[in-house]
């Protein structure tokens, strides 16, 4: 159980295993599964030798990409987050994390200019990887939630997935890659973003146990690749009942690698 922070607003939640412990809201978007297994698909031997670039994008309170930096020492990350109280607490996540060498925040939007991005020192094709966990939910399907933060980390505009493409892109380094988890039902407008900006995709279909359909995908391109897409085998989360099979404890415990391999 998460344990309650100095605050009623937020809690205290251990992730991998405890090796990283993650303030976040008590109430609305709150990090989970989803972000662990993005993370895990970054793997130590990506840039041998050299400092592994990595934005995390639309980063809220710093899970994801706080996870790569705990598992890979050779990891400098940058958080991106538009809402200045997400942004906030991932700092803070970073301080009490011991990370701070490695990691830092950006409160910046999806999509900022280039001037207000070199302001912050970012520079445009200047990430080995980036990584992405955008909202769901289409803001014009459903009801929102009233506070607007909370709002905007559930759910955006349909059509806007395309410019979280596109910067993924325009961030990317030559040849670098990009990874985005998503519901199931998204693949069809993934794959329509991610034509012409990435290649060599590869779709990991995430099921809740074996035989039962995915609920979540995990699409990954090379930017400059001309490869052709590849449809992976589907990583299986749960065995019998609600327990993990040994492959996700090894992902969600251990801090181990999710290794995207061909069917």
């Amino acid at each position: 159980m998460p344990a309650q922070s100095a605050t009623s607003d937020v809690t205290d939640d251990a992730f991998l295993g405890g090796a990283l412990s993650i303030l976040q809201p008590r109430s609305g978007y709150r990090a989970g599964l989803d972000a662990v297994m993005l993370a895990a698909t970054v793997a130590e031997h990506e840039k041998a030798g050299g400092v592994l670039r990595v934005l995390d994008v639309g980063a809220g309170v710093g899970t994801a990409g706080l996870c790569v930096a705990r598992r890979i020492p050779s990891a400098e990350i940058v958080l991106l987050e538009r809402e200045p109280t997400l942004a906030a607490i991932a700092a803070e996540n970073i301080a009490r994390n011991g990370l701070a060498a490695r990691v830092r925040i950006v409160n910046a939007a999806v999509g900022a200019s280039a001037a207000e991005l070199r302001e912050a020192g970012l520079a445009d094709e200047s990430f080995d990887r980036i990584i992405a966990n955008p909202p769901y939910h289409d803001t014009h399907a459903g009801t929102l939630a009233p506070d607007a933060s909370k709002a905007s980390a559930h759910a955006m505009p349909e059509d806007q997935l395309e410019s979280w493409a596109r910067f993924m892109a325009r961030m990317s380094a030559p040849r670098g890659k990009a990874t985005i988890v998503h519901k199931a039902d998204a693949l069809v407008r993934l794959l329509a973003v991610f034509d012409q900006r990435f290649g060599a995709l590869k779709i990991l279909p995430l099921q809740p146990r074996s035989g039962e359909a995915a609920h979540r995908l995990i699409v990954e391109g090379v930017k400059g690749s001309k490869a052709p897409l590849q449809l992976l085998a589907p990583f299986t989360l749960h065995a019998n009942g609600n327990d993990f099979t040994p492959a996700a404890q090894a992902i969600l415990r251990s801090g181990a690698a999710l290794k995207m391999l061909p069917l």
